[in-house]
């Protein structure tokens, strides 16, 4: 439990955390470099003191050491410009879901959101069981975790998207792994980088998927690219707006950008002059753009959610009053924002669920808080309690509603009318259910060339 000192400043993890013993023109000279350095990326280094890993995992193909997962035509990839200018090649159709274990237990509307809007716009992909979760979070929450088992856990779900097109009849590598949450993207890309530098990594890990069959051609296979949801999104952007039904004009958005989207692995991130003139990350903010809402820039935008893995399970409180203090309330009062939009599991967790505390210290401030796909599939007439599934959600998201003009009352009515339709067992689903399963127990095989 964190105490506070006689100062009334909570002390950390222990007592080997102490306050900086900085005079307040020090700490407000330090909180201004944050603030205006970042801005213009004078964080990173050189870009010639970065080094673009795919060239060491390109020359290690042509080694024979690995096989890389190409991005193909099928895939109708869209290049989009990395920090540094590098290009990254986003693939938008032919997409094997990599889900969120924390999106699919506590945030549902999430993915279903994702699948509606691939729906929408005659996206191929396949929803699979056979994945595992990344194991990232144990790996940061805990420290339990070793980097052996989160190469190997990656490369094995990595080889399932790989061949799961076989089950459909048609060639391996069809599918592309499309990865949901921002916790497993910012460790896959990683873990790629650790294992293009370290043979004895590569060694290790292909002793272990030797064993489980996880091997193509004895080899490792690596993707070409790591690619986040929010970077399909973001290349798909006009193609949603195009589908937009609402009118977002009036809304004040501010965005959450998350920490193991774009600060692991920074040189990988998207950016585009036309999205705050190049000085934030691209994704989820081009977006918002897109759908014609009005994005607000606040001084806390660098901040962390205050999820942190081990915050979040060792000293909740400090989690708490970070992400009511310096995002919530820095939001609200300095933004006037409607709603607040994030890209990864942890922080629309962390700031969703966690605004309920703030009644017990009279910060009550309620800010909607969900992901960039929810909101869009709203734009884009998506049923807000069947589909964006908001009522799992904390935050109270009824004005909000209302002030895009969605009768909240109507919908939720008639959500309640739907899940007598389920309990009848009437069920809707999103996709052919078949599509979710390419082996095991209860599979059926798919006709040849089906979904090509």
């Amino acid at each position: 439990m964190a105490q506070a000192d006689q100062g009334g400043h909570y002390t950390g993890f222990g007592p080997e955390w102490q306050p900086a013993p900085l005079a307040p023109e020090q700490a407000r000279r330090a909180t201004d470099w944050v603030e205006a350095r970042i801005d213009r990326r004078a964080l990173l280094v050189n870009k010639d003191q970065v080094e673009d890993v795919r060239e060491r995992m390109w020359q290690l193909e042509k080694d024979g050491e690995i096989i890389v997962h190409r991005i193909g035509e099928r895939h109708e990839p869209v290049t989009a410009r990395t920090l540094y200018g590098w290009e990254k090649r986003i693939p938008t159709n032919f997409l094997w879901h990599h889900k969120s274990c924390g999106q699919c237990g506590n945030i549902p509307g999430y993915p279903t959101s994702l699948l509606w809007l691939m729906n929408q716009l005659g996206t191929r992909y396949i929803d699979e069981t056979d994945q595992t979760s990344c194991t990232a979070w144990n790996y940061h929450g805990s420290g339990i975790g070793n980097v052996v088992s989160l190469a190997a856990v990656f490369l094995r779900n990595f080889h399932q998207a790989y061949v799961s097109a076989q089950a459909q009849g048609i060639p391996a590598g069809t599918y592309y792994p499309l990865v949901h949450c921002g916790t497993s993207f910012g460790n896959y890309k990683e873990m790629r980088s650790f294992l293009m530098h370290s043979p004895q990594l590569r060694e290790q890990v292909r002793k272990i998927l030797a064993k489980l069959g996880r091997l193509v051609d004895g080899k490792l296979l690596i993707p070409e690219e790591v690619v986040h949801y929010s970077e399909w999104l973001h290349v798909m952007r006009e193609r949603v707006a195009e589908r937009r039904v609402i009118d977002c004009s009036k809304l004040r958005v501010t965005v959450h950008p998350a920490c193991h989207v774009y600060k692991m692995v920074p040189e990988d991130v998207i950016y585009d002059d036309t999205v705050m003139d190049g000085n934030r990350v691209a994704v989820t903010t081009g977006v918002m753009q897109s759908l014609g809402a009005q994005v607000i820039d606040y001084s806390t935008w660098y901040d962390c959610c205050g999820f942190g893995f081990r915050h979040i399970i060792g000293e909740r409180e400090f989690t708490r009053s970070f992400a009511i203090d310096r995002k919530i309330r820095v939001a609200v009062e300095e933004a006037r924002a409607d709603v607040m939009i994030g890209h990864d599991t942890g922080c629309i967790t962390t700031l969703d669920k966690n605004q309920w505390i703030g009644r017990a210290v009279d910060k009550v401030y309620e800010l909607p808080v969900m992901a960039d796909c929810q909101f869009a599939a709203l734009a884009c007439g998506a049923h807000p309690y069947k589909l964006a599934q908001l009522h799992w959600h904390a935050s109270p998201f009824e004005g909000l509603l209302e002030k895009l003009g969605i009768d909240w009352q109507k919908a939720k009515a008639e959500f309640e009318s739907y899940l007598q339709e389920v309990a009848a067992g009437r069920v809707e689903t999103l996709y052919d259910p078949k599509r979710a399963i390419t082996s095991g127990p209860g599979f059926v095989a798919l006709p040849a060339g089906d979904g090509a």
